[in-house]
């Protein structure tokens, strides 16, 4: 039987209350659920799961899937056989169709990420309905703030990619194309534009939340500070990258307002939510989040794992299971002090900052994003990594895909660099190209934009 959006969202608010053992028999319940259902209909799960036990509720019994592996194997992969690699292609290569339904019943979204390998990720509507009960669950605002909701209409700001198939983009416009009156209560900022014009829009636009990545709301945060920027949101939502205690400090005393945080991904955007402690809490009844070393054996609470693993127990069209989401994380061992039940951890992996640089009068700081923006849509692009290695020098690592032209393919790319640099009035810096190709860090990932080391 399907369960209706009503059906998840009573749920979702019962099973915090019902405790620790209530989330975790559903968890076991959907795990087993869901890895039947993968076996069923998925070639490729079959196939991966040919000598496991008929029902699975251990995760530790799944062999480790990863972002490369199931793209390779992304018609085989898929639950509905009438979604294929080249239609989702097709898709998201026209960004007039952002927000629009995919074969008129499914979201797609495109990562990046730091994997260094591009992810498009079909989102079905169960997906999409435990996505918004979760967000429902993570508290009020307090009276303050919520008199400042009401006086700004509950008017969202989101400031995050460019246009594009980006999750933090396709969802609102989906929801503001299918739900035209949002339209007047929730507006896109791309942070593709020169700081001092998307200032005069928030200005103009005085919203009541504001949320986007980490790295631009604390540039967003530095503004207000100097009295450039204006506004008195109620609510700051900051995601897609580490966000330290004091991080979220600093927000909440620019903005004078809630500060929100949350620690997801494109594979599962609804995983965890920040907490007033500077822990992230996983949503255990919808998720599998499993820390574990080099070898894919269990880490302790109290110790930083080498990897985590990830199972999204909603997704049905395109089964997420023991996932290898390369962040390292830290369990905490004890009860978190805000209370809540569900386990908190603390994630090492995920610091994206922001390029800065000199200019004549001060510095300039672009976004990490900006740059996955720009560059993986240039053919020949199969991965890159910009590493700045001197505060007026970036030394691009590429490895271009079968049959490209190299020298055309850097030229290509050194241009969209050049371009970017001099409309955020870096003009300055220097690109140059690097031998070598993008290389690991230690923990095994491709960073894809590496800052100047500080000190």
């Amino acid at each position: 039987m399907t369960e209706s959006s009503r059906d998840i969202a009573r749920d979702v608010r019962r099973a915090v209350r019902q405790g620790p053992a209530a989330l975790a028999q559903r968890q076991r319940a959907r795990l087993a659920g869901m890895v039947a259902h993968a076996r069923a209909a998925s070639p490729y799960y079959r196939e991966l799961y040919r000598d496991l036990p008929d029902q699975v509720e251990d995760p530790a019994l799944l062999p480790v899937t990863d972002k490369k592996h199931l793209m390779d194997r992304f018609d085989d992969w898929v639950t509905d056989r009438r979604v294929t690699l080249e239609q989702v292609q097709a898709f998201v290569a026209d960004p007039e169709l952002v927000g629009e339904r995919f074969q008129g019943r499914y979201a797609v979204a495109t990562t990046s990420g730091t994997s260094g390998v591009r992810g498009l990720f079909v989102i079905d509507e169960r997906t999409v309905a435990v996505h918004t009960a979760l967000g429902a669950r993570t508290g009020g605002v307090g009276p303050g703030a919520a008199l400042r909701l009401l006086a700004r209409a509950g008017r969202t700001a989101i400031v995050s990619a460019p246009a594009g198939h980006f999750f933090t983009v396709a969802l609102p416009a989906r929801l503001r194309k299918e739900h035209p009156w949002m339209g007047r209560f929730m507006r896109a900022f791309p942070i593709d534009r020169p700081l001092p014009e998307l200032v005069a829009e928030l200005n103009r636009y005085d919203p009541a939340i504001v949320s986007g990545f980490l790295s631009m709301l604390t540039l967003l945060a530095g503004e207000q500070e100097a009295g450039r920027l204006r506004i008195r949101p109620a609510v700051v939502v900051a995601g897609g990258e580490t966000a330290t205690p004091e991080a979220l400090e600093r927000l909440g005393a620019a903005f004078n307002a809630k500060v929100r945080s949350a620690y997801a991904a494109t594979e599962c955007g609804f995983l965890s939510y920040g907490c007033e402690h500077g822990w992230y809490h996983v949503n255990t009844d919808w998720a599998v989040f499993e820390p574990v070393d080099a070898d894919h054996r269990p880490v302790p609470p109290g110790q930083p794992s080498h990897t985590v693993l990830l199972s999204n127990l909603a997704n049905r069209v395109q089964p997420i299971l023991r996932y290898d989401l390369g962040d390292s994380v830290l369990l905490r061992p004890d009860p978190c002090p805000c209370g809540d039940v569900l386990p908190a951890v603390r994630v090492r992996g995920r610091a994206a900052d922001m390029l800065t640089f000199p200019t004549g009068g001060g510095r300039v700081s672009i976004s990490p994003m900006l740059f996955g923006t720009l560059l993986d849509g240039l053919p020949g692009v199969e991965q890159f990594q910009v590493v700045q290695t001197a505060p007026t020098t970036l030394r691009v690592r590429l490895r271009t895909g079968d049959g490209a032209d190299a020298e055309r393919t850097w030229q290509a790319v050194h241009g969209e660099i050049a371009r970017l640099l001099t409309e955020h009035g870096a003009g300055a810096v220097t690109t140059e190209r690097a031998g070598e190709p993008p290389q690991q860090s230690p923990g095994g990932k491709y960073r894809r934009i590496i800052p100047l080391a500080s000190g």
